[in-house]
């Protein structure tokens, strides 16, 4: 099946050209200082993914990285649009109309929309608290979007599973369950923390988690695409 073929490419590349693009960019600002005219965006001693030492904003939206981050987003959007309609094509010719198949379209492209008006506004600096709360309900809206997407893409295989089991390696079907359940319980408990305004909580200063927790959790996100890479058998056609 064409579509099949298509999917697996278009999603092995929207895991690797972001991750690819914020890792560059992570390394260009802590090891290769030269690049960088403004000494003050420099970044020393950090592995973020651990220690919550910078966001990934911080990494990227400053002069030269926002050059490598911002069209590689731009490219992940467009990505994830063909990637959604492809999986719909998929559903409609090996299962048939199912209730959810618009939701992953809507939330899908949703999602998109929201990481390409994030990437057009990273690094425009606006010292207004409604524009900080429209950069945070962006980034908000994105990650639940995706979520969302991505949960009713796997609930729509799993009633597909018996028409498509040929097709596919179930133990990636179900490694993308356990990611997709993972993602959401991570959610519910830590967006109400993180859409607290400042980094105090009961004492406990949220930055660095905050900070870790967002690298973490984009690895998680971008980690379904490259499940969808190895759950569909390659087709001959």
């Amino acid at each position: 099946m064409e579509q099949i073929k298509k999917v697996k490419s278009m999603s092995i590349w929207i895991f690797i050209v972001p991750f690819v693009a914020v890792n560059t960019c992570l390394i260009l600002i802590t090891q290769f200082h030269g690049l960088f005219p403004n000494r003050a965006d420099i970044i020393h001693n950090t592995f973020p993914y651990i220690d919550g030492g910078a966001s990934i904003s911080r990494t990227a939206r400053v002069f030269p990285t926002y050059l490598i981050f911002k069209p590689a987003m731009f490219l992940t959007s467009y990505l994830l649009i063909r990637y959604w309609y492809l999986n719909r094509e998929i559903l409609l010719k090996v299962g048939g109309e199912h209730k959810h198949i618009k939701k992953i379209i809507f939330f899908g492209v949703a999602s998109a929309v929201a990481l390409t008006v994030h990437s057009i506004f990273l690094g425009v600096k606006f010292d207004y608290d409604l524009y900080k709360l429209f950069r945070r309900v962006i980034m908000l809206s994105f990650i639940i979007f995706e979520i969302v997407a991505q949960t009713y893409l796997v609930i729509i295989l799993y009633s597909f599973k018996n028409k498509i089991i040929d097709l596919i390696n179930p133990n990636f079907l179900k490694a993308k369950l356990v990611l997709v359940s993972i993602l959401i319980v991570v959610a519910a408990i830590s967006i109400p923390i993180i859409s607290l305004p400042g980094n105090d909580f009961m004492g406990f200063n949220l930055k660095f988690f905050k900070h870790a927790l967002e690298w973490d959790y984009f690895i998680g996100v971008i980690t379904f695409y490259l499940f969808t890479f190895f759950m569909w058998k390659k087709i001959n056609l």
